[in-house]
């Protein structure tokens, strides 16, 4: 009898409990959407934000003593020890090694350069120019067989080539938009380069050729870039590198991530070392690479969190509103429906229903609405997510079975929170004075 008297509340008044359904999806809809997108939103702009650049840089631990202002280190990083090469993959043991995306080390020198003249086979001038060895698609042999494709095509991948990157192994450069101008050079040039060596009587030059113009829009722009096997060759500095860009997904800082770990608790220090903030993935490589001094480049990491926290933030406040909105509407409906059949209540109670059953039976009709209205609101919100996803970030989130539950679930909890008030005073009807019409 209770399933034959839901039912034939919905066959009676089947335009009310439409609209309510109807309520309901939408929010649900919204709901769906912003959850779905709020679930993805952290790993698709953490990738998006490593077309920033990197946001560690790691340097030798005898430079310099620290010199911060304003949180921006001041320390030199274009002189002083260097790094050994042989290194670098074990980068990719660290416990975070699947958020570490991509490393490029560097090294620079001051060059004399020289421009050959095909025609007079002669050098036409000479001048002094910054050359920068780094890697582009480089292939690094991990400890567990592996190979890890990086270079700084990868961490830095916002800069433009004006023809195409060098090829390692190759005699090839390429050459920023300034020192082209300068330079007076073109794709196709070849120039030669030499660091003076004073214990030598004669210089021998490296002959590179320019493959592309580079823009950065920074320092790279009055360099020559070449591979740093290249640079290693041209500087007599063999299998060392003077710093290193790492690019890596990062959880933004927290007033926990802020804390010095030296100051915790073996409880607070494990679980400040099992979350990725930036400062315990530099502590990782900072253990794995010694005398080597791993900086924040804050600049980098404090945007990505300021603009991921404020993108939640926003999802959050959508989502809250879309339950409020879905909870006034489910009130308004049920306030109506419980008016409307005030008669019917009384009816029930006159014939032994109790409050407790009068208002179990309402709830249940109403819990029928909110299951059918979360799962038409989910099939919504997972098309409408996909089309926020794909029109943001380029790649639409995948439907979540946690998403559906999470759904259902508010679903459920809206339909009864807007509902109560309504509910209660169902419940309180006296028979005698609804069936004489008071």
């Amino acid at each position: 009898m209770f399933l034959r008297l839901v039912a034939d509340s919905f066959t009676r008044r089947p335009r009310r409990k439409v609209l309510t359904a109807a309520a309901l999806s939408l929010g649900m809809a919204v709901v769906t959407a912003a959850l779905s997108v709020s679930l993805d939103v952290g790993d698709r702009l953490a990738s998006e934000f490593r077309s920033l650049g990197a946001n560690l840089l790691v340097t030798p631990q005898a430079d310099s003593l620290p010199l911060e202002i304003g949180g921006v280190d001041y320390r030199p990083v274009n002189a002083g020890a260097y790094l050994p090469e042989a290194d670098l993959p074990k980068i990719k043991t660290v416990f975070w090694h699947n958020n570490i995306v991509a490393f490029a080390p560097i090294l620079q020198a001051t060059a004399q350069t020289a421009k050959w003249n095909p025609g007079s086979r002669e050098l036409e001038y000479r001048a002094e120019t910054t050359v920068m060895g780094t890697w582009v698609g480089h292939g690094v042999a991990l400890p567990d067989g592996g190979v890890f494709t990086t270079g700084i095509d990868r961490t830095n991948s916002w800069w433009k080539v004006d023809g195409r990157w060098f090829v390692e192994g190759q005699k090839e450069c390429v050459v920023g938009a300034s020192a082209a101008r300068r330079l007076h050079l073109r794709t196709g040039d070849e120039i030669s380069l030499n660091v003076p060596d004073p214990s030598k009587m004669v210089q021998l030059y490296a002959s590179l050729t320019v493959t592309g113009i580079l823009s950065t829009g920074g320092d790279e722009d009055n360099a020559i870039v070449t591979s740093l096997d290249q640079a290693q060759q041209i500087s007599r500095l063999s299998g060392v590198y003077r710093h290193l860009y790492v690019s890596a997904l990062t959880k933004p800082e927290d007033e926990f991530g802020r804390r010095d770990p030296s100051t915790m608790n073996a409880a607070d220090l494990e679980r400040w070392s099992c979350t990725p903030y930036i400062s315990s993935i530099a502590a990782s490589i900072k253990e794995v690479l010694p005398g080597t001094d791993v900086r924040v480049i804050r600049r980098v990491a404090e945007g990505e969190g300021t603009i991921l926290t404020r993108v939640r933030a926003l999802l959050w406040m959508v989502t809250l509103a879309a339950l409020l909105a879905a909870a006034l509407a489910v009130g308004a409906s049920a306030a109506a429906s419980v008016i409307e059949r005030r008669t019917e209540i009384g009816l029930m109670k006159a014939l032994g229903a109790g409050s407790g059953t009068v208002g179990f039976l309402l709830a249940a009709e109403q819990l029928v609405l909110a299951f059918v209205g979360g799962g038409v609101g989910y099939s919504f919100g997972t098309i409408l997510a996909r089309l926020v996803g794909q029109r943001i970030f380029g790649v639409s989130p995948a439907p979540s079975l946690l998403v559906l539950v999470a759904v259902l679930a508010l679903a459920a909890g809206v339909t009864l929170v807007g509902s109560a008030i309504p509910l209660r005073r169902a419940s309180r009807y006296e028979p005698a004075p609804v069936l004489r019409g008071e």
